[in-house]
């Protein structure tokens, strides 16, 4: 194979994802930022809807939010530890959510879209990690909450948010994790 690139596979058989408790600043400015939005657009898209969109959140928009998140929690009746370690993880130095953003009315199906927005939230870790970025794809209340989403996220009717991808500074590498038997999650037709 002439086009084999091992650079690629060594990243992505090491890639490991930094939980944000272990992040620090700096974070990324605006143009780095663009720059692995850039890279992360260029995911699986048929029919070439683009059916996400990134909200870039700073420093001064998470120090807002992480207060609201948490209040809004306890009023919906979660515990208060739940709500600390949701309003905790906007420590980050950086969150970038990337919004599934189907759009009606045309042949490609609304999985199909979604599941692109799902590749653009891997593509965007991957292109933090291999930067040299610490970075971690998370959900949590923050993403599944549509109030909360609609009211601090911008989200629009038919919207959901697919990832919040954390972004910073490395601290220490986490340990490996246990993988998947990958003999056990894979058939084979003849």
């Amino acid at each position: 194979m002439d086009h084999r690139n091992d650079a690629a596979l060594g990243f992505l058989a090491t890639r490991r994802s930094h939980p944000p408790k272990t992040l620090s600043g700096p974070a990324p400015d605006r143009a780095e930022i663009l720059r692995l939005l850039t890279l992360a657009a260029r995911a699986p898209d048929h029919g070439k809807l683009e059916p996400w969109r990134f909200v870039v959140l700073e420093r001064a928009a998470l120090d807002r939010m992480a207060p609201v998140l948490h209040r809004e929690m306890l009023a919906e009746g979660q515990d208060a530890a739940a709500a600390d370690k949701a309003a905790s993880a906007f420590a980050s130095p950086v969150i970038v959510a990337v919004i599934s953003a189907p759009v009606p009315g045309t042949k490609i199906p609304a999985w199909e879209q979604i599941l692109s927005a799902g590749a653009v939230c891997l593509g965007l870790l991957n292109a933090a990690l291999a930067s040299g970025w610490g970075a971690a794809w998370l959900t949590g209340h923050a993403a599944v909450s549509e109030a909360f989403g609609r009211a601090h996220l911008g989200l629009r009717e038919g919207e959901r948010v697919a990832g919040l991808i954390h972004i910073g500074s490395r601290g220490a590498t986490p340990p490996e994790r246990p993988r998947p038997d990958i003999g056990a999650k894979t058939s084979w037709l003849e």
